[in-house]
């Protein structure tokens, strides 16, 4: 088994404000005692995270804490786009149009489809259908 985190979860993991703080909490718990198998990300959504966590709380020690969460965590597998990624991302970008899928969102289906990941820990309902989603 195999999960992919999504910015939400993370988002929502290190900011205490968050409405779904204790939830991501009870999900990454699950996630780190391996429940779910091995754990990956992306650099794309390590990028919408901090960039999300900065916005929305206008604290840059959120955006860095979220950032050194993901990137020094030896049990978060980071997964890289590479040009072949974006190019399979690309194309369900504009072919999923119905499903309002952002630019990220297409390329985590992308990394999820070639390294044969289960499942998506995420809250966007965005992803059903799609990969099965933990939330």
């Amino acid at each position: 088994m195999t999960i992919f985190i999504d910015t939400c979860i993370f988002v929502a993991l290190r900011n205490a404000d968050d409405e779904q703080n204790q939830r991501s909490r009870e999900l990454m718990k699950r996630a780190l005692k391996a429940e779910f198998g091995a754990i990956y990300t992306s650099d794309y959504i390590i990028d919408e995270a901090i960039t999300t966590a900065l916005i929305r709380t206008r604290k840059i020690d959120i955006a860095i804490d979220i950032g050194k969460y993901i990137i020094e965590s030896p049990r978060i597998i980071k997964l890289w786009t590479t040009k072949e990624i974006f190019e399979i991302a690309w194309q369900k970008f504009k072919t999923l149009r119905d499903k309002n899928l952002s630019f990220t969102d297409c390329a985590t289906l992308a990394h999820i489809e070639k390294n044969r990941i289960k499942q998506i820990m995420s809250f966007d309902s965005g992803f059903d259908g799609l990969v099965s989603r933990v939330y």
